[in-house]
Formats: C-alpha cells, structure tokens, sequence
C-alpha cells in the first residue's frame, strides 16, 4: 500500500533480461532503509526489492519486472537511464499525505497538452474508454505514481476522456511530472474507492 507521495526519483542503471528483466535502480536513499523483500512504487508500480547497496544518498535495489507487468506499463519505462518515481511502502503510523494508492496500474494515459499556468503546469490526459468512467472531477488519481487531483474532466465521443491536472513547481521538481511533454506515456491507477463503486453499481444494475 502507498499514498502516491514520491520520495525521491531514481535511475535505472542496469538491465538484465532474463525470464523476466532484473533491474538496478539508483537512487538518493538510505541503502540500511530500504528491506529486501520489501515493496516498493517504482513510477506507480509495485515491485519488491530482491537485492540493495551502496552509500547513503547513493543507493541501489534490484527488482524483478514480470513480463505482464511490462505490457501494462508506458513504453520506455524499463530502459536503462529511464527516470523513476520512488516511493517505500506505508507503514503503520505514517502520514496519509495522498490518497491510497495500491501500485497496480489500470491503463496507460496519453498526454495531449502541456502548459505554463503561472508557477504551475497544467497538463492534459488522455484516458482510454474503459478507464474514463472512474475518472472525476475534483477526485484522486495517481500518474506515474504521483497523488494528483483531477481538475476537470471532457468526455470524448469514441468513450475516452481528457482530463487536466495542475502540475505545483514542487510537485515538477521532486518528481518526473516536471518533464512531461505532449505525446508522452504515463501509468494512470484509479482511485481504489471509484473501482468498488463501479462494481456495486454494474451490481445493482443488474
């Protein structure tokens, strides 16, 4: 379990292609904080850490990626200097600072825009057909596993929606988010509250 608030951002700095890839990921980290066997959010998705080292503020792990986790995931993600959102699992007792976010990937976004608002950026997603109707206005969704809030949301006639985040000079900064440009892949996970309300209403309907 996560809450969507990226710790620091890391690199890939080596791949292994195996059955599955074997991934080392550097990062600015406590090398004795990060347990093997323990999860962690690496851009939205939910790895486990097999192997770590390094020096403090220079860490590295190793994660296995599973083929059915590449295939869900944007393209360009688990190559080697890809940049990667970091976040350690909750813990019992932490701040709850986002909203909880599970680190499976539902569907992979597109964006469409990519603009200067003030200090801030506002950035547009495009959402496939069978992801629109768990996206809304004013509610949670994780990009990239960042915890964001839906601007506002327009519907498209082929089923999919566009919706628009705004993008803090904070958030830019201590996250990927920062470097998005028009055309870029990103992972998107819905809300875990609007999935069971989508199920209890396919239930009711029927």
């Amino acid at each position: 379990m996560f809450t969507g608030i990226v710790t620091a951002i890391g690199t890939i700095a080596h791949v292994e292609h195996r059955g599955d890839l074997r991934l080392r990921i550097a990062a600015p980290l406590e090398p004795a904080g990060i347990d093997i066997g323990a999860s962690i959010a690496c851009s939205g998705v939910c790895l486990t850490v097999v192997d770590r080292g390094g020096e403090p503020g220079e860490a590295w792990f190793d994660v296995d990626v599973s083929s059915e986790s590449v295939s869900r995931t944007r393209t360009g993600m688990w190559e080697s200097g890809a940049k990667i959102n970091i976040e350690p699992s909750l813990r019992m007792g932490d701040e709850l600072g986002g909203h909880i976010v599970t680190g499976h990937v539902d569907s992979v976004g597109e964006v469409v825009s990519s603009k200067r608002e003030g200090d801030s950026w506002r950035v547009a997603i495009r959402a496939r057909a069978e992801m629109a109707p768990f996206v809304a206005e004013k509610g949670s969704i994780t990009v990239d596993g960042v915890s964001l809030t839906v601007n506002d949301v327009r519907d498209r006639p082929d089923g999919a929606c566009d919706f628009a985040l705004n993008i803090i000079p904070h958030t830019a900064e201590v996250t990927t988010l920062g470097e998005l440009t028009q055309g870029d892949e990103v992972n998107l996970e819905i809300d875990v509250l609007a999935r069971y309300l989508k199920r209890m209403q396919s239930l009711a309907t029927q």
